[in-house]
C-alpha cells in the first residue's frame, strides 16, 4: 500500500476503536432483508417500509444530510439520511460510515426531484466495517495483476466482472438443463487417480498417507466415465475439475473445468450434432444472440459448422501435402517451428497443425478424422483404419472441444496402451481394459473446455477473466 493508503487504514482503525468503545458492534450479525435493491427500484412504492443491505459505494455529506449509494449483488440504490429526521445520535453515528462499509438500512422509499429511487434512513446497523479503501473515486481496479490477485475487490469495483461470472453460472446451469432434458445422468468420478489417464498431459502428484501411495490429480475423467457405460449407465456427463501441470497463459490455467459427455450407441457424428445444438441453446437462452464479437471477429454459431478433414486442413492453410511430405522436420523448421529429435513423423505434422493451422480456424470448425496414432482411445474409421473417428472443435484459433467414437475393443485398447505408453502417462490402466472385457457398448464421447467456452461466449479475452481465482506466480 502507498503511504496515503496506510494513513487511511490507520484512520479507519481509530474509527473502529471508537465505535467499539461506544458499544457499537462494527461486525454485525444476521440481518433479515425485506427487499433486494433491485426490487426497491423496479417495483417502487412511495413510502414503502424496507430493510435492505449492501456495501456503501458512494458517500456525500452535506451539512446536516448525507446522500450515498448502497450496492448488493445486482444493483445500486441511493440512500439519504437527514439529521432533523433521524435524530442527532443516529446521524452522528452515520457520519462514521466509510466507503466500503457493509450496512443494513431500515427506512422508507421515496423519489428525489430527479426521479431517483431513494431509501430514507430511519435506522441502520454496521454489518462489516471496511478498514481498507476501495479503488480511488470508484473508477474501479485497472491493474490487471491486482485484479486477479484481489478478485474480491475486482468484483466490488467492476460491474462487467460480476456480469461475466453471472453469465458463467447461467451457462453452466443451462448446460445441465440441456443434457438432463436429453436423458443424461450427471455423475461424479475420482479426482485422485492411481494412473493419470484419459489425456496427454503432465499430472500433479500427491500422496495418500494411510495407503502410503502416490496418487495423481486427474487430468481427465474419461476412463472412469466409460467404466460407467460398461455398468449400464448409457448416457452420463460430468462437469469436472481437471489438473494439468503445464504452463500458464491467457488460454491455460493448471486447474480448469471440463464437461465430459458419453452416450452409448452413438458416434462422433452424434457428438458433433450435440455440440452444435448445445452452443445454439446457450446462445439463445443465456447470451441472447447467435453472433458474438470476440477478438476483433464476429463469430457465427448458426449450424451447420464447417467440417474439415485433418490432412486437408493442413494442405488448405499451409500449402503442404502432409501425406506426401518427404522431410516434415525440415518443413517445420522452415516455418520457424521447434522440432524435438525424438518426435515421430506424425508428431511433427501435428506440430505444424497446432502452430500454423489452428490459428486460422476463426469461425466454429470441426477438424475430423485424425491419424489413429494421435488417438489412443478412439475407434478407427471403417473406410480407412489409419484414421480415427475423432474431431476437435476450434473457435478463433482455440481448441474448445474434443470428441471420439470411443474405442471399445479391449484387445485393441491393450495394444494401443502398450504401443503409446509415453502418451498416456504412467503405465497402462489395465483395470480399464478389464472393464472393456466385460463389454462396453459403442459410444460417442465429448469433452468441452468450459472455461474457454465461457471466454468466447462472454467476450472475455483471457481465461483469467472467467476463473474467480486463477493461478498466479507468487507476489
Amino acid at each position: 500500500m502507498s503511504d496515503f493508503e496506510n494513513e487511511i487504514v490507520r484512520e479507519r482503525k481509530e474509527k473502529l476503536a471508537g465505535l467499539v468503545s461506544q458499544g457499537v458492534e462494527p461486525y454485525g450479525r444476521k440481518f433479515v432483508r425485506s427487499h433486494s435493491l433491485k426490487v426497491c427500484s423496479q417495483s417502487f412504492q412511495e413510502g414503502l417500509e424496507v430493510k435492505v443491505a449492501g456495501r456503501v459505494v458512494a458517500f456525500r455529506a452535506h451539512g446536516k444530510s448525507v446522500f450515498g449509494h448502497l450496492q448488493d449483488k445486482e444493483t445500486k440504490l441511493q440512500f439519504y439520511i437527514k439529521k432533523d429526521l433521524a435524530g442527532e445520535a443516529l446521524f452522528d453515528l452515520f457520519l462514521k460510515v466509510d466507503l466500503g462499509d457493509v450496512l443494513g438500512l431500515e427506512g422508507s422509499l421515496f423519489k428525489t426531484h430527479t426521479g431517483e429511487t431513494t431509501v430514507l434512513i430511519k435506522n441502520f446497523v454496521f454489518l462489516a466495517k471496511a478498514l481498507r479503501p476501495l479503488p480511488e473515486k470508484w473508477h474501479g481496479l485497472k491493474d490487471v495483476e491486482i485484479r486477479y490477485r484481489q478478485r474480491y475487490v475486482d468484483l466490488i469495483s467492476n460491474q462487467d466482472v460480476r456480469r461475466i461470472f453471472q453469465m458463467r453460472s447461467g451457462l453452466i446451469r443451462q448446460v445441465r438443463s440441456f443434457l438432463d432434458a436429453k436423458g443424461f445422468q450427471e455423475v461424479e468420478t475420482p479426482m485422485m487417480q492411481s494412473i493419470p489417464g484419459g489425456a496427454v498431459a503432465k499430472p500433479f502428484i500427491t500422496h495418500h498417507e494411510a495407503l502410503d501411495l502416490d496418487l495423481y490429480l486427474r487430468i481427465a475423467p474419461e476412463l472412469y466415465l466409460k467404466r460407467l457405460l460398461v455398468g449400464g449407465l448409457e448416457k452420463v456427463y460430468e462437469l469436472n475439475r481437471n489438473f494439468r501441470n503445464e504452463g500458464l497463459s491467457r488460454f491455460h490455467n493448471p486447474e480448469f473445468t471440463m464437461l465430459e459427455v458419453y452416450s452409448a450407441y452413438d458416434d462422433y457424428e452424434d457428438m458433433m450434432n450435440l455440440t452444435e445444438n448445445l452452443f445454439v441453446e446457450l446462445c439463445d437462452h443465456v447470451i441472447g444472440k447467435r453472433e458474438i464479437s470476440w477478438g476483433g471477429d464476429l463469430l457465427r454459431f448458426d449450424p451447420p459448422w464447417q467440417r474439415l478433414d485433418y490432412f486437408e486442413a493442413i494442405q488448405k492453410y499451409t500449402g503442404l501435402d502432409p501425406l506426401n511430405l518427404k522431410d516434415p522436420a525440415s518443413q517445420a523448421k522452415k516455418m520457424g517451428l521447434f522440432v524435438d529429435p525424438s518426435w515421430t513423423r506424425l508428431e511433427i505434422i501435428n506440430e505444424i497443425f497446432d502452430k500454423r493451422v489452428q490459428e486460422k480456424l476463426i469461425q466454429p470448425s470441426f477438424v475430423i478424422d485424425y491419424p489413429v496414432e494421435l488417438c489412443p482411445l478412439a475407434k478407427t474409421k471403417k473406410s480407412d483404419p489409419s484414421r480415427a473417428e475423432r474431431f476437435e472443435l476450434f473457435i478463433h484459433g482455440m481448441e474448445v472441444a474434443n470428441a471420439y467414437s470411443e474405442l471399445n475393443d479391449p484387445v485393441e485398447q491393450a495394444k494401443r496402451f502398450e504401443e503409446q505408453a509415453h502418451l498416456v502417462g504412467k503405465g497402462s490402466d489395465m483395470d480399464f481394459v478389464r472393464a472393456l472385457e466385460y463389454g462396453m457398448p459403442c459410444a460417442g464421447g465429448l469433452g468441452i473446455g468450459m472455461d474457454r467456452m465461457v471466454m468466447i461466449l462472454t467476450g472475455a479475452e483471457s481465461i483469467r477473466e472467467v476463473v474467480f481465482f486463477p493461478q498466479l506466480r507468487p507476489e
